[in-house]
């Protein structure tokens, strides 16, 4: 897949970068956790539930959301306000609100190739909630 222009980026809508997101932050933690220790498959696959769950990613915007530059702050609003939404049992509306413009964040960066500024906020996601543990 080429990489897009910024301008190309934006002109997804919120939840297809939310879409593209959901991958891109999974493939992130899955990797992460693989670099951890081989494990059996189910207990590789509990330990991500944990990292790409709602409220995760709804506390990951609290960690990041001070290092954001003006146009990836508007990106992670454009997607936490996206409308047509469906919140699942599992996470509160507010969450999940948080964490489709977390997931579109994630999707911008990835679409426009900036790997290396979706491995920063990564890095100092990581480093947070492990002073937390």
């Amino acid at each position: 897949m080429d990489i897009l222009s910024k301008e190309s980026a934006r002109n997804y809508s919120p939840a297809a970068l939310a879409f593209y997101g959901d991958c891109a932050w999974e493939i992130m933690v899955r990797r992460y956790i693989l670099e951890k220790g081989s494990a059996p498959s189910g207990k590789l696959h509990s330990r991500s539930v944990e990292m790409v769950r709602a409220s995760f990613q709804s506390e990951a915007v609290d960690i990041i959301e001070s290092l954001l530059t003006e146009e990836e702050a508007d990106i992670l609003r454009r997607g936490r306000n996206a409308s047509g939404i469906q919140v699942p049992r599992s996470s509160t509306p507010r969450e999940y609100h948080r964490a489709t413009g977390f997931e579109a964040l994630f999707g911008y960066l990835f679409l426009i190739g900036d790997y290396c500024r979706a491995n920063q906020f990564f890095e100092v996601i990581l480093n947070e909630k492990s002073k937390c543990e």
